[in-house]
């Protein structure tokens, strides 16, 4: 069995959890440093069945009682604010909570220091199993969507539809853009471009990074680009970023070679639920040739691609990616 395959005892544990994340959590320990959006709450969960790892969950009220849950999976770098502008619209369709994983947002690190993709899948997982109300709608971006399909693929009772944006699967050819991000995964590397960069001011620090992942920068907002700088001047105060991306990054290379059953091709096409991919023209990090193989891969799914946008099309284009993500939901529901 694998390690972020369904283990009974724990999830009989979980279950006697309360049902709902968060909803008898403690608020998250830097929730007054890490930016809230009008209307939402940041959450800490601690996982009665992992332990050392508290996540934080950000959530807004459904619109109406009785949705069926959502949760929202970050990427590479970013946290559970990359959703908050996807998040509104889509309130009267689903029950949505973006999760932070494990030393990104405002969730501490794991104690034991793994950043792997199956740690990440595995903390996803013991989230959903104390919520106890899948199947939910998981959607992933990036990293997360590697994590979100791990988590399908594994676990197809946790995992009503898909939605991968940009999600990070194996490429033989990888774009020399991404290669610096890549990069990050060598050991050192990480903490070698922090100390390269310490004279960096946030400003820079977050137009390097919109540039990097919008497909057009200039559609970031004047509040768009304030709340980034905010949150590079919080990242720089904590000791574990540049350990939390490096090992976050040496897990996405790890599992690009990883064969058989880990393989996250081969683990695509065990995915049960119906699957939106949503791949944009200009992604300077995942490579646009790689949608149609996603199309084939997923047993059921259905693509979107979006010709003007980077690597975060639920950022970028988030009206867009809303209509695609109810058309699946509305489709499903007819099934």
């Amino acid at each position: 069995m694998s390690s972020t395959e369904r283990d009974t005892g724990a999830a009989v544990a979980a279950t006697a959890a309360e049902r709902a994340i968060g909803s008898a959590a403690e608020p998250a320990a830097e929730s007054a440093t890490a930016r809230v959006a009008e209307g939402e709450e940041l959450r800490s969960v601690t996982l009665p069945t992992l332990p050392g790892v508290t996540l934080t969950v950000r959530s807004r009220p459904p619109r109406r009682p009785g949705l069926p849950p959502a949760l929202y999976v970050h990427g590479l770098g970013g946290s559970s604010r990359n959703w908050s502008q996807l998040m509104p619209l889509l309130a009267d369709r689903v029950d949505g909570r973006a999760v932070d994983l494990p030393g990104f947002g405002a969730s501490p690190p794991p104690a034991d220091g793994n950043y792997s993709i199956t740690a990440h899948a595995r903390a996803v997982i013991r989230l959903l199993d104390t919520a106890g109300d899948g199947p939910v709608h998981l959607l992933g971006n990036s990293l997360g969507g590697a994590v979100a399909t791990r988590v399908a693929a594994v676990r197809p009772d946790l995992v009503r539809t898909l939605t991968l944006v940009s999600p990070a699967l194996p490429e033989l050819r990888v774009q020399r853009s991404a290669v610096p991000t890549g990069l990050l995964g060598v050991p050192g590397v990480a903490r070698l471009f922090g100390r390269m960069t310490r004279d960096w001011t946030p400003e820079r620090r977050a137009h390097a990074v919109i540039a990097l992942i919008y497909g057009d920068p200039t559609r970031v907002s004047e509040e768009g680009l304030r709340a980034a700088i905010e949150e590079m001047e919080r990242r720089s105060r904590l000791p574990y970023f540049w350990e939390a991306m490096g090992r976050s990054a040496r897990g996405i290379v790890d599992a690009y070679t990883l064969g058989g059953q880990h393989n996250l091709w081969r683990q695509a096409e065990r995915v049960l639920a119906p699957t939106l991919l949503v791949y944009g023209g200009r992604d300077r990090l995942v490579s646009y040739r790689m949608a149609s193989r996603a199309a084939v891969a997923f047993r059921d799914s259905r693509l979107v691609t979006l010709p003007d946008a980077g690597h975060v099309a639920m950022m970028e284009y988030p009206e867009a990616v809303a209509r695609a993500v109810r058309e699946l939901l509305d489709d499903t529901a007819r099934s």
